[in-house]
């Protein structure tokens, strides 16, 4: 009897803690999808999207200024990086794929790197410093689009070893979370498809080794959509996007690095395309049916929010500022 008392008055604690979190929608003047967000800090933010438009806040995302990218206004800029208010990288979804660079708060882009093929596909941006970064891609004959920079994005070098996928194997442009770069050279890169897992590099990309995981696979609607390491404990969210309300393997978590995967006591509720930690144990997943919580790394969830249509959620680098972002220009701020 005390046993069950004890677990109960634990699962209390948590819905009380995460009822003590809400989303504030906040109104920015455009109805473009957002699938591009970077947050700096408690004050500036940027996020991109649908239609070349790519928006930014100065006041910790109170008031929003936008501005279309001229000559790209039929592009999807669904990857974003900001490293403050005047200078940031964004890369478009689909061929041609470029990427371009602002130094002015977002008034003029530069595109410093542009390529044809016809699978040219870029899903996601990051970087180690202010220097160094890397961009990833859906394959390119059979080998992942791999580029890299040294000096902020100004110019970028293909990486000639990029690791061969197998057929099938790519990955989505859900949210700019499948790729999350750490410490001073380590690189993980999620891909999905027929075959889902997570690729691992500790020299920037010179060299990678895989973690296989039990996430749904076998279509190219499935896999990992996100994925983060939480106070070393690594959590992947995904799904089918084409059956949102499946709860069947759809998110789990590795306390090991990913050698053991465990499924959580309770899930999130369905198909989820962004994770972001926000406290040593607090994370945060959305999609386009609901944003869920978890308030112990993700071995248990809670319900959040309903509001629909969200891709994406980040966390300030450095501060404490959550926003979140997603179709129809919704825009909105955990409180």
């Amino acid at each position: 009897m005390k046993d069950s008392l004890l677990v109960f008055l634990f699962f209390l604690s948590l819905n009380l803690l995460a009822q003590e979190y809400t989303l504030q929608k906040i109104e920015v003047g455009t109805n473009a999808s957002f699938r591009g967000l970077s947050v700096v800090d408690d004050q500036v933010a940027w996020v991109s999207g649908s239609k070349g438009w790519v928006g930014k806040t100065n006041d910790g995302g109170k008031s929003w200024s936008f501005n279309q990218v001229s000559g790209f206004e039929n592009s999807d800029f669904r990857s974003l990086y900001a490293f403050d208010e005047l200078r940031a990288l964004i890369a478009n979804a689909g061929s041609p794929a470029s990427i371009l660079i602002t130094s002015d708060g977002g008034k003029n882009w530069k595109p410093v790197y542009t390529l044809s093929h016809e699978d040219a596909f870029f899903d996601g941006i990051d970087f180690w410093n202010d220097n160094d970064g890397i961009i990833y891609g859906d394959p390119i004959d059979g080998r992942m689009l791999l580029l890299q920079t040294s000096d902020g994005g100004s110019t970028w070098n293909e990486i000639t070893e990029a690791p061969a996928l197998e057929s099938g194997e790519a990955s989505f442009a859900a949210s700019g979370t499948g790729i999350r770069c750490s410490n001073k050279s380590q690189v993980m890169i999620a891909t999905g498809g027929k075959v889902s897992r997570i690729w691992v590099s500790k020299n920037k990309g010179a060299g990678w080794a895989t973690l296989d995981t039990p996430i749904l696979q076998g279509e190219s609607s499935t896999g990992i959509f996100s994925f983060i390491q939480s106070n070393k404990v690594l959590i992947i969210v995904g799904g089918d996007y084409l059956k949102e309300s499946a709860t069947i393997q759809h998110n789990f978590y590795s306390p090991d690095g990913g050698k053991r995967w465990l499924t959580p006591a309770s899930p999130t509720r369905g198909y989820r395309e962004c994770i972001e930690s926000i406290t040593r144990k607090t994370v945060i997943a959305t999609g386009p049916s609901g944003t869920d919580i978890s308030l112990d790394n993700g071995i248990t969830w809670k319900a959040l929010s309903d509001d629909k249509g969200l891709h994406v959620v980040r966390k300030a680098r450095k501060g404490s500022l959550v926003l979140l972002a997603g179709a129809n220009g919704n825009v909105f701020l955990l409180k």
